[in-house]
């Protein structure tokens, strides 16, 4: 009797209220949308992209032009000191072309043209020419007229030498006896004077001792030392620091 009370009274009891099931989410706040940070991050990966492109189009556009490999002085060719390099095609810089070498051995140097230098075309014309105030004397030295390791660029001092014959022996004013023969000289005829070219004719110089080259002098200067020069009268030496 007690069990079916016990019963009845339970059936008279509202059920409770479900229990949500395990899989079911509670609902969550919408997302807030950022259009213009998006736009953003579009643009900037367009950039990116658009920068690499050109970089390499711009690494893969490259041209073949002449770079000197030893000093080139005023009025010279470059003769066969050159070599190739690989460098960004630029129109705004006139390179010289590796395929207009052969147009480019006729012309001379305007000014001195150092080492490992990327030549232009301004930098060349088809006459030689000279610094203002400078003139080009040409000399013929004789052997032990000049150092052993001459060569273009070096900066020396020329001078006048000769010998002199005298007929007869005597005493001259000073009370001292002449033998008939001696040797004179003068100061520098030129105190700095740099040197053009040197003649590249080895078995002359190996045959007769005798070197030809040119120097690089003042016009003042010129004349006195291409006298001296015709006479056979010249040597030269280098200075201190050269």
């Amino acid at each position: 009797m007690k069990i079916q009370e016990r019963t009845g009274a339970g059936a008279g009891r509202p059920a409770a209220p479900a229990q949500p099931s395990v899989g079911d989410r509670l609902p969550t706040p919408p997302r807030e949308r950022k259009p213009a940070l998006a736009a953003l991050a579009v643009l900037l990966i367009l950039v990116g992209a658009l920068g690499a492109t050109m970089l390499v189009l711009q690494a893969g556009d490259r041209i073949e032009v002449v770079k000197v490999t030893k000093e080139i002085q005023a009025g010279e060719s470059v003769g066969d000191n050159v070599t190739s390099v690989m460098v960004a095609a630029d129109d705004s810089i006139n390179y010289v072309k590796w395929e207009q070498l052969g147009a480019l051995r006729t012309l001379k140097a305007k000014s001195t043209i150092y080492k490992d230098t990327v030549v232009m075309g301004q930098m060349f014309a088809k006459a030689a020419s000279l610094p203002a105030g400078k003139a080009s004397v040409g000399l013929a030295l004789k052997e032990g007229h000049y150092p052993s390791d001459i060569k273009a660029g070096d900066i020396v001092s020329a001078y006048r030498v000769g010998t002199t014959t005298s007929g007869n022996s005597g005493s001259n004013s000073g009370g001292n006896s002449g033998t008939g023969g001696g040797t004179s000289s003068g100061g520098a005829l030129v105190d700095d004077a740099r040197v053009n070219t040197v003649a590249e004719d080895d078995d002359a110089t190996v045959s007769t001792g005798n070197l030809s080259l040119t120097l690089l002098v003042d016009q003042a200067d010129a004349a006195a030392l291409a006298t001296a020069a015709a006479a056979g009268e010249v040597a030269i030496v280098h200075v201190p620091g050269n």
